[in-house]
């Protein structure tokens, strides 16, 4: 297959500023940040608790977190697409087929991700933070602020690595989403449908949205993280 007429088509797409393309890549970047500005906040504080606390069915919450991490994110868009249907529970908002619908369904792939993380990153959090906080006077929320950010470049790496999975995931949104022209339509969904329909000139330029997205994302995170975070011994 020649990929030569299609390559050129895609970057005529995106430097022409085709508004059919930005607007799916708008659509697709708001509902993503959307859903990880929500989660963010409840997915760090849970994962805070996790690490720090010890109670009845904290093992049971660790593993179940763990566990949804590698969830599919069809069976994810599944299940919440029953609880939105107008038989579901919640069928009564109208929510199916909306983007609030897909904001909805990846704050609960990336909710996983950050607990995971902020969980690995303050078990492995030198215990000194929190003990001199304690000691200076500071209360247990002053003193878990502090905690945080000790270990602020592993949670930021999740942060990113959970942007990075909702932006790029298919199942769910188009479970939820529907896939609708100007309303719901996503990058992932669009490459699908058009690389189903034939026309891959779209489907490039989509492409190569999420790959250079991957490469920002990944130098950011490596700038904001300078060396690594180690200690000059």
């Amino acid at each position: 297959m020649d990929l030569i007429e299609p390559s050129y088509q895609a970057l005529r797409l995106l430097f022409t500023g085709d508004a059919d393309l930005w607007r799916i890549i708008f659509l697709s970047f708001w509902i993503s940040l959307v859903a990880l500005v929500l989660a963010a906040p409840f997915a760090i504080a849970f994962g805070f608790v996790l690490a720090t606390k010890k109670f009845r069915g904290r093992r049971a919450l660790v593993i179940f977190s763990q566990a949804m991490m590698s969830f599919p994110t069809v069976v994810i868009g599944l299940i919440l697409y029953m609880f939105l249907s107008r038989q579901g529970p919640l069928g009564y908002f109208g929510l199916l087929f909306t983007p609030t619908a897909m904001v909805i369904g990846q704050s609960i792939i990336c909710f996983p991700v950050l607990v995971a993380y902020t969980l690995s990153a303050v078990q492995g959090a030198d215990p000194r933070a929190w003990e001199t906080a304690i000691a200076l006077g500071a209360g247990p929320w002053a003193a878990s602020i502090r905690t945080l950010l000790e270990v602020r470049f592993a949670v930021m790496a999740g942060i990113f690595t959970g942007f990075g999975r909702v932006i790029s995931e298919v199942g769910c949104s188009l479970m939820v989403g529907g896939n609708i022209q100007g309303i719901t339509r996503n990058i992932p969904t669009a490459i699908a449908l058009q690389t189903s329909m034939g026309a891959f000139a779209q489907g490039i330029a989509l492409g190569l949205v999420l790959i250079v997205l991957a490469l920002v994302v990944n130098f950011s995170l490596a700038i904001l993280q300078g060396k690594g975070g180690l200690r000059e011994t």
